[in-house]
């Protein structure tokens, strides 16, 4: 297909401490106890995608990551780590490695995915339309407060409180506006060129923006020497593309076109809106080419997955303990693991003390050890923790090497690898960074326990 495929992979993410430390950048956050980075690259090698550029802010953080892909990847995908300065953007990452990018097309991948959305399906729809950009769009993930608060799980009742207003042509196959949740106040602006172009415009709040593109390198590489304050590609570069996908611009190896006024310019809009609206007959390339006179607009495509398909990212606290949950629940099938006949994954090596349960939609990793009298409910355990007796974990994640004490209750929170938490803690709706000692006795509620 030559495409060139680039990961950006992020590095120690604010919204996410203190679960990223300098131990664990954010791409290597595990879902199911796997890297986040290793979701996406199984989904890239399922569409035969193999060759990949990996963008890391920050030279630490390339490196962690760099040294897992070294040890996961071998002899299966051909995969190229780039450092890039920390806090410069998507656009600012990519503007970093341009000298990179040398295929007509770019595919361009968040590295904090979750998905079963083939990105080979986006790229098709790119080349068929020979699209500028193409945006992958999805269903919204709806998140609330579980049993035990705002961090354990969802309540599919609940809207979520930012959305996206996204304008569709009436096949909903042309991109024709879009505003993200940051920028909506009261009213959003339509350009009137694009609407009388189009013809009508479907207005959806209920799709969102997945970060999966598909770009002409030319376009992209000229947007970004032209903005060189661009810094992200959801936020500055796709809406621009989009505001200014009209303007027609002469190939540099062409001839000027004289302007006829106005009846030229309702011609271009009569032919615009046949090509927006016809983009699936044959003759759609000639209507193109033919109807504007030697010009060319940019043509932004979406591809929308089907509501059946599932694709989060993990960009907060909330999206983390979401995931989690899901891939061991609702969307196993994206784990890579075989569950048992009670829903659950406990493996071999993890040893069980007596009446302790392990309920379904949970994970036991690798030589954990839970005492006696213990309770775990959707909940994913990482390898080699230490769990003591009467302990109850519910809607967690408690990563590797953690030290639970006996008589703990730990409700919605996240354990950090090599934390510990001494006897009789009561955790709820918490976060306890990586190697951080919560004291014995305590009861916290929405607390988040990091080294100043």
């Amino acid at each position: 297909m030559d495409f060139q495929v680039v990961i950006l992979a992020g590095g120690f993410s604010s919204n996410l401490q203190p679960l990223v430390s300098k131990e664990v950048p954010k791409a290597l956050l595990p879902v199911a106890n796997r890297p986040v980075l290793s979701y996406v690259l199984d989904l890239l090698e399922s569409s035969n995608l193999k060759d990949l550029i990996v963008v890391v802010e920050g030279e630490d953080a390339a490196l962690k990551v760099g040294g897992w892909i070294s040890s996961a990847c071998v002899d299966r995908l051909h995969v190229e780590v780039a450092a890039v300065a920390e806090n410069v953007g998507t656009a600012g990452a990519l503007r970093a490695i341009a000298h990179h990018l040398t295929a007509k097309d770019i595919l361009i991948v968040s590295g904090d995915i979750v998905s079963d959305v083939s990105p080979g399906a986006v790229a098709a729809t790119h080349r068929r339309h020979d699209a500028s950009v193409t945006s992958m769009l999805c269903a919204e993930p709806v998140s609330g407060p579980s049993e035990s608060g705002v961090a354990g799980g969802k309540d599919k009742t609940k809207k979520p409180a930012c959305y996206d207003i996204i304008g569709l042509d009436s096949s909903k196959q042309f991109l024709l506006h879009i505003a993200t949740a940051a920028e909506i106040k009261k009213d959003t602006r339509i350009k009137k060129s694009i609407l009388c172009a189009a013809g009508k415009m479907e207005i959806r709040s209920d799709l969102m923006d997945s970060h999966i593109y598909a770009f002409k390198r030319s376009v992209l590489q000229k947007v970004l020497d032209q903005k060189p304050t661009f810094r992200s590609l959801k936020q500055d570069v796709l809406p621009y593309l989009v505001r200014t996908q009209l303007r027609s611009e002469v190939f540099p190896d062409e001839k000027t076109v004289e302007d006829n006024g106005k009846n030229n310019m309702q011609n271009n809009e009569v032919v615009l809106s046949h090509i927006l609206s016809n983009a699936s007959l044959p003759s759609f390339h000639q209507v193109y080419e033919s109807g504007l006179n030697s010009r060319k607009t940019y043509k932004c495509c979406v591809y929308i997955a089907d509501e059946s398909k599932y694709c989060v990212r993990l960009n907060s606290i909330q999206a983390f303990m979401d995931v989690n949950r899901d891939v061991i629940g609702d969307a196993n099938h994206l784990s890579g693991y075989t569950f048992s006949s009670h829903h659950n994954i406990v493996h071999p090596s993890a040893e069980l003390g007596s009446k302790t349960t392990v309920g379904p939609h949970c994970m036991l990793g690798e030589g954990s050890q839970v005492g006696d009298k213990c309770s775990v409910k959707r909940s994913v355990i990482g390898r080699h923790c230490r769990i003591g007796s009467n302990v109850k974990v519910v809607n967690s994640v408690v990563m590797d090497h953690a030290t639970i004490g006996d008589g703990c209750s730990i409700q919605g929170s996240v354990i950090c690898s090599n934390a510990q938490l001494q006897e009789r803690v009561a955790l709820r709706d918490c976060q306890v960074e990586a190697g951080y000692v919560v004291y014995a006795g305590g009861e916290h509620k929405g607390e988040t326990f990091a080294r100043k």
